[in-house]
């Protein structure tokens, strides 16, 4: 019997033998390399594994064909898993709204902390709050957003929660509007030793206007002061929610969150699932990048955005290459694509602010959609004040660093002034005095300028002899008297929310600012709202400190402009040493205005350093004198040297002197400090005549 060795050599031969001679050689079987540390060996795969592998890999293929591989589509995971894209039917975006220091802050802490967003390594208080102004004051200011991943507890489905979080104070109105844009759910929350306060009324009323769910969230219910069941009873009586579910959490112990998370996933409808639409996203924010230029924050409304798309701006017109898309959770996650429902932000090297406004509409470029959305609301500022810098050689870096400050503040407008006593500088318009201190010490941190502000002011609108209608945000472009026919003031609406024992001192405050009682509700046993017409120039000087000065700081208020009166207005001028101090003029009520005067001009008087000459200080409307000061000048003892003697020549001393005093006089400036400018603001206007 032939071996095995030699039956295998014969089949060779034969099979060497049978081949035809001029025909290419077999091809080998396929090897598969294996590597050790010392040799790379190649080994053949046998014949028979060959046609399993073949089917695996077509099997595959018929599976996931290349053609219907989404990139960036649902099941997707970026940075090792922190951000998973999901279906759109579980995204949901919702923001946190509240009247300011209610803990909004601290709780959007702790959803990031419960969802695992933010490591509790890095965890810092109010981590959202990325500007050092904000976690000094404890206060939001700026916008923010975050992406969360969250399993819920009750089918066990992953969600993408979309946390856009608000600003509180009153000047932020603005910010507010913004959010709730980009949102379809908001959680309320009002805090359990406090009540319902007027900003939370306020941000309410635009929660509703924009259709959301508003889901109640009693907070800080830890505190020895909490009251859960009458601030309950206030948020039903008062707003008019339904608190039979309202959720129970203290967002600084930690209670209640897992609840909280559970109700936005139950409570909070999804985005409209239009993905097979043209693009439409609505930018909502922007900041700016020293390194990718304008950043945009948006939400994609209808349609899917990709990186590399070309899309335009509805608005300008302006068309760009996208160069990064992602989201942020809360650090920057570059993704592939974006669709609808989601929120996230761009990149396309845009170098103009007016290339990228905030409520314009980002389309495709190969397939744009046919209408824009509807643009956020044009807020027009309400106070202006001047921006000076001490050096004249900052002039430009303070237009750069206000162009800068723009692109995170859609509010901030400026332009640019010459004022005689402070050479070149900006008149800016704000939201409030608050929006304005903001921005001007954020000038002074973060580009390191030396400012000199002067008194803020409110925008007039005056009708001239021949008919022509003039906005006046400076006394300075006021026309002279004998060129005015009338001038025209802005009115708000002002609602106080007041413990009711302090309804008496409110009301005389309201009075006293020229304030037209509208009504008083008692919205519970123990707290009421006072309504007025009034001024807003009466409003934005030192209203909102009086209001906590006289009610021990447990009111609160919130106004609305309600349009423009006619009113017997003069402009108050400064004059310094004979020379107008346009910075210092004020425009007032006529019957106010000797009050208004006297007090500038004693204020002024302690303020402005003495000088070697008389300097006078005086309050003028028109020609007219209504008040008057006088600095006294240093004076030297001429007569120190006289041991007697003749009178003549002591009064030939003292003329010499006077002679000098007043070539000093005529040649002389007066140097104003920056604490003089504000003067207008320290006057107490509710004195007693």
């Amino acid at each position: 019997m032939a071996s095995p060795l030699l039956a295998q050599q014969g089949l060779k031969g034969l099979a060497r033998s049978r081949a035809p001679q001029n025909s290419a050689p077999l091809a080998k079987p396929p090897v598969r390399t294996t590597a050790s540390s010392r040799c790379v060996q190649q080994l053949p795969i046998a014949p028979q594994r060959q046609q399993p592998l073949q089917r695996l890999v077509k099997a595959a293929s018929a599976v996931l064909p290349e053609t219907e591989v989404e990139k960036g589509g649902p099941g997707t995971e970026y940075a090792n898993g922190s951000v998973a894209k999901v279906p759109v039917e579980r995204i949901r975006n919702f923001s946190i709204i509240a009247h300011i220091d209610h803990g909004k802050s601290t709780l959007a802490d702790q959803l990031l902390l419960k969802t695992g967003t933010v490591a509790a390594r890095d965890m810092v208080e109010q981590f959202m709050d990325s500007n050092q102004i904000e976690r000094e004051r404890g206060i939001t200011i700026k916008l923010n957003t975050a992406r969360m991943k969250y399993r819920s507890k009750r089918d066990g489905q992953l969600y993408a929660l979309n946390l856009i979080d608000t600003p509180g104070h009153v000047d932020f109105t603005y910010e507010v509007s913004r959010s709730l844009a980009a949102c379809e759910g908001a959680l309320l929350v009002v805090d359990a030793s406090q009540g319902v306060e007027a900003q939370t009324l306020a941000n309410v009323w635009l929660a509703l206007e924009n259709d959301l769910e508003v889901i109640p969230v009693l907070n800080k219910i830890d505190l020895p002061g909490a009251e859960p069941e009458r601030v309950i009873r206030e948020i039903e009586e008062i707003i008019g929610l339904d608190c039979s579910n309202i959720l129970k959490v203290s967002a600084k112990m930690g209670l209640g969150i897992e609840e909280t998370l559970e109700a936005v996933v139950e409570r909070v409808p999804p985005p409209k699932n239009t993905t097979a639409d043209p693009l439409r996203a609505l930018i909502f924010d922007s900041y700016y990048d020293p390194y990718r230029g304008v950043v945009c924050q948006f939400k994609v409304m209808d349609g899917k955005v990709s990186r590399g798309d070309v899309v335009t701006m509805m608005n300008t017109g302006k068309e760009y290459q996208l160069d990064e898309i992602g989201v942020l959770a809360p650090h920057k996650v570059q993704v592939d694509t974006l669709y609808c429902g989601e929120v996230g932000y761009l990149a396309a090297q845009i170098k103009s602010v007016q290339d990228a406004r905030v409520g314009d509409t980002v389309t495709q470029k190969k397939n744009p959609a046919a209408t824009a959305l509807d643009g956020y609301q044009d807020i027009q500022p309400m106070v202006y004040c001047g921006l000076f810098p001490t050096e004249t050689d900052d002039y430009q870096d303070l237009r750069e660093a206000l162009e800068k400050l723009q692109l995170n503040d859609a509010a901030l407008k400026f332009e640019p002034e010459v004022s005689s006593a402070m050479g070149f500088g900006f008149r800016c318009g704000f939201l409030g005095l608050l929006h304005m201190e903001i921005v001007q010490e954020r000038l002074e941190r973060e580009y390191n300028l030396d400012l000199i502000t002067t008194a803020p002011t409110v925008v007039y609108r005056c009708i001239t002899t021949d008919g022509q209608e003039l906005t006046v945000n400076s006394p300075a472009d006021l026309p002279d008297a004998s060129r005015r026919e009338s001038i025209a003031e802005p009115y708000v609406r002002l609602e106080m929310v007041t413990p009711t024992e302090y309804v008496g001192n409110l009301m005389e405050l309201a009075n006293g600012r020229r304030g037209e009682f509208v009504e008083m509700r008692y919205l519970t046993d123990s707290r009421t709202t006072l309504v007025f017409n009034i001024p807003l120039a009466e409003v934005v000087t030192d209203y909102f400190d009086q209001l906590k000065s006289r009610s021990k700081g447990y009111a609160s208020m919130e106004y609305k402009v309600i349009g423009y009166r006619e009113n017997d207005l003069v402009k108050l001028e400064i004059k310094i040493n004979g020379e107008p101090a346009e910075p210092l003029s004020v425009i007032c009520h006529r019957d106010t205005a000797y009050k208004t005067g006297r007090q500038l001009t004693s204020k002024l008087k302690e303020l402005i350093p003495r000088q070697m000459f008389r300097v006078p200080i005086q309050a003028c409307v028109g020609v007219k004198v209504i008040a008057s000061e006088a600095i006294a000048p240093y004076r030297k003892d001429v007569l120190a040297k006289c041991y007697g003697g003749d009178i003549s020549r002591k009064k030939k001393l003292l003329q010499k002197q006077a002679d000098g005093k007043k070539r000093m006089k005529a040649l002389g400036k007066v140097e104003v400090p920056q604490e003089a400018f504000m003067a207008v603001l320290k006057i107490d206007r509710d004195a007693k005549d």
